[in-house]
């Protein structure tokens, strides 16, 4: 990764600012060439200032944009506080100025095998040209949790979350006990994160520290999922001191 793509601000508030920002220029640009441009969302604690700032950019046709969903858990009912299309309806596609052209998110109560298949086909018609993500506190992108399959093509997949994943979701607080906390998800693949046009990674918070330093100061491997990062031609890390605290000041 340049190092000019690494931003490293001064508090969370200001580096989902920026990358907000960065984000809704990128969707401007687009929007002034094409007809259409096409979004992928994550959720998480680390999300919720970048979601509410990019809500306070203007000039930005929405109803021009569509929408993918970056990963969801398997079984757990929309009305459940945990549910990310709860999140990314409750605090981004329902506060939007206009309506989006559609957003396509993740329904795992029904038959898995046949929602993957419906959202592959979904997405196959479309070229991502922004992506909103993070990384995990073990190094994940999306669900795909280390060690992550660098060669499965298919755009979205069934995974297993492992025991640091599953903790992190329980210690942010959207689940009573880790018995609570399901065990599958449906998530975007690498390839096809990795296929993204332009990739906005947001990552504050003294927690990512160690996961931010193996993904920039590390050998690309699976068991950092998201050191693959590195090889991307157009992907921004936001950071912020706390997540930048164990890098080199030189890097």
């Amino acid at each position: 990764m340049r190092p000019e793509s690494i931003h490293i601000l001064s508090d969370k508030r200001q580096t989902s600012i920026a990358a907000a920002m960065h984000g809704a220029q990128q969707l401007r640009d687009t929007l002034a060439t094409k007809q259409e441009a096409c979004i992928v969302l994550a959720t998480g604690v680390s999300q919720f200032d970048l979601l509410n700032a990019l809500l306070q950019e203007k000039d930005i046709d929405w109803h021009r944009v569509i929408g993918f969903h970056l990963d969801e858990y398997a079984g757990l009912p929309i009305t459940h506080p945990a549910s990310f299309s709860k999140y990314l309806w409750e605090r981004f596609v329902s506060k939007l100025p206009t309506p989006m052209n559609a957003f396509h998110f993740i329904q795992t109560t029904g038959g898995i095998e046949s929602e993957i298949s419906r959202l592959n086909r979904l997405i196959g018609h479309y070229e991502i040209d922004v992506a909103f993500i993070g990384i995990g506190e073990n190094g994940h992108l999306a669900f795909n949790d280390p060690p992550a399959d660098f060669n499965v093509a298919a755009p979205y997949i069934y995974v297993e979350l492992d025991a640091a994943c599953r903790q992190q979701q329980l210690g942010e607080g959207w689940f009573d006990s880790i018995d609570d906390v399901p065990t599958h998800a449906i998530s975007m693949s690498i390839q096809h994160i990795m296929k993204c046009k332009q990739i906005i990674c947001t990552v504050p918070g003294r927690r990512k520290a160690e996961a931010v330093q193996h993904a920039l100061t590390g050998p690309v491997t699976p068991t950092v999922p998201a050191s693959i990062l590195q090889t991307h031609p157009r992907c921004d890390l936001y950071l912020d001191k706390d997540s930048a605290s164990r890098l080199d000041s030189g890097l």
